[in-house]
């Protein structure tokens, strides 16, 4: 059982690109993420991220991905969840969260939600943090509103065509974008 006081946090750094591949794919794709309530394997196959977003993520100025991890029995650390924290259009902008499928629901993406959300109102005096969302994820929206998200209404096509963003299962898929006050 992971306690929330035990997650520590850290930038990602390019010896994380494997682990942190592996952590988002499991998060949202294929039968392992069907164990945690973020998974998006009935609406999309394919990948969700690559080490060229990885690279990408870390190569950018004003842009950080956050990991969760923890200590382990044995001294080394045990990677718990990430999340990319950058800074867009005068805001911060939140995405590529995901926690651990079998970690899911232990408070563990809300600590990291809030140190996402310290890295942009205090390290960069940014006024708000944006997120997209897929806009059918109602469960994954109202997770995001408890915390004070809004739907700003805005809404974004998928980038059909584009396999760096999944393979499609259904053709009504579209981005909101949502966003809270910092």
């Amino acid at each position: 059982m992971t306690t929330t006081q035990t997650v520590q946090f850290r930038a990602a750094t390019p010896a994380d690109t494997g682990a942190l591949v592996a952590l988002v794919e499991s998060a949202y794709r294929g039968d392992v993420s069907k164990q945690g309530w973020t998974t998006e394997a009935d609406m999309l196959d394919g990948r969700r991220t690559g080490p060229d977003d990885i690279h990408e993520c870390l190569a950018r100025p004003g842009s950080r991905i956050v990991i969760a991890e923890r200590p382990g029995s044995d001294g080394s650390t045990e990677l718990l969840a990430c999340a990319h924290v950058a800074i867009e259009d005068g805001a911060g902008y939140f995405g590529m969260f995901s926690v651990r499928p079998d970690l899911q629901g232990a408070g563990i993406g809300k600590v990291l939600l809030a140190e996402a959300e310290r890295v942009a109102r205090q390290e960069w005096e940014l006024p708000a943090m944006r997120m997209t969302v897929i806009d059918i994820r109602d469960e994954l929206i109202a997770f995001y509103e408890r915390r004070g998200y809004r739907r700003t209404g805005i809404k974004k096509p998928f980038p059909y065509g584009d396999e760096r963003y999944g393979l499609p299962r259904r053709d009504d898929l579209q981005f909101e974008i949502l966003e809270k006050a910092l």
